[in-house]
């Protein structure tokens, strides 16, 4: 709390966009099921409340696509955000960045301090986190493939049963419906920032190794998760209420970031 009084205090914002957040793939959501919910609950709280106690002018939140129930109808409509629980693996962090959307329309109502909180579907693009350990699905995906490729390696293993499907939002589309939402939407009703569309994890392995040009066989370890069966977003509100709409292709958008992991400087030389 003490540093988010400091950064009011020295910044004196009148607009905060919080993209903050403790994140990962399935496999750090499942190691650290306690620390994802706390910090990301605890950073968002305190920050909603530190700014409406200041007087800040607006702040613009991100939710995730992990808030959705488990089985919600397809697309994902934000009317649904509350019809069921979220899908295990990533329950606590879903449900502590909802919270967000409680907080918003609680303050909104009781102080008239201005928030929005959006919705993104998963993101990706360049300057995304390839770290093994902590990475989602594509940047672990493209270095997999990419490093098979260095050391001859002539299969990767891929978790699950490749028939989840995922809906994935290029960083520079969703930083344009970002900017739009803050410019031009004032409502506490949550709104989704996607493409509308979703593809399969077996479609987007195939896709990957395709582009990153590797051939090997693809092994499937059926004894990990596949997390939520299937996410595609109903973008129609970020249109209507702020005109927002994706333009970056998929398989453009893929083989950018995958130029931009190649190109990166090598740690030590290697």
């Amino acid at each position: 709390m003490e540093a988010v009084v400091r950064l009011f205090r020295d910044a004196q914002p009148s607009l905060v966009v919080h993209l903050a957040a403790h994140v990962g793939g399935i496999g750090a959501n499942q190691k650290n099921p306690g620390s994802f919910f706390y910090d990301n609950l605890m950073m968002g709280a305190q920050l909603l409340e530190v700014g409406r106690e200041v007087g800040l002018k607006k702040l613009v939140a991100l939710g995730t696509v992990c808030s959705y129930p488990k089985f919600a109808p397809i697309p994902f409509h934000e009317s649904d955000l509350w019809n069921g629980y979220p899908e295990e693996t990533n329950a606590p962090y879903g449900l502590a960045k909802k919270a967000l959307l409680v907080q918003s329309g609680a303050y909104r109502q009781q102080y008239g301090f201005n928030s929005i909180v959006l919705f993104p579907a998963n993101l990706y693009g360049p300057g995304d986190n390839f770290e093994p350990e902590t990475s989602h699905v594509i940047p672990a995906l493209i270095q997999k493939c990419l490093e098979a490729g260095r050391t001859g390696a002539r299969e990767i293993t891929v978790w699950g049963d490749g028939s989840a499907s995922r809906e994935f939002l290029h960083v520079r589309d969703a930083a344009e419906g970002i900017a739009l939402a803050a410019e031009h939407y004032d409502s506490s009703e949550p709104v989704n920032l996607g493409t509308g569309s979703e593809i399969t994890i077996r479609e987007l392995v195939r896709l990957i190794a395709e582009l990153a040009g590797f051939k090997g066989e693809i092994r499937w370890d059926t004894s990990k998760p596949n997390g939520q069966p299937r996410r595609r977003l109903d973008t129609s509100r970020a249109e209507e209420r702020f005109g927002f709409r994706a333009k970056i292709g998929f398989r453009e958008g893929l083989a950018e970031t995958i130029a931009q992991y190649r190109a990166r400087p090598k740690v030590g030389g290697a």
